[in-house]
């Protein structure tokens, strides 16, 4: 990849807050730095095995348009200090 695609890239993702994340469930709510809630499933978060999200958590994402609505992809912690 390109540094110039990987800018554009980083330009596009998201950052924000777990709201809450049902790990039976699998699924939850980040509440973005910019505005309204977005939904997360646990498919979404970067990783292998068991991946879950903590309340409270910052998180780096992408938003992407489902039939349902919104929903955060390619989620991972976001590093202290980052954004």
């Amino acid at each position: 990849m390109t540094p110039a695609v990987q800018r554009e890239l980083d330009e596009n993702r998201e950052t924000g807050t777990v709201k809450w994340f049902n790990t039976s469930k699998g699924f939850g709510f980040i509440s973005r730095d910019s505005g309204e809630d977005i939904f997360v499933h646990f498919r979404a978060i970067r990783g292998e095995g068991h991946r879950i999200l903590v309340e409270g958590q910052r998180v780096e994402f992408s938003v992407m348009q489902r039939d349902k609505g919104l929903q955060a992809e390619d989620v991972i912690i976001a590093l202290p200090g980052h954004r």
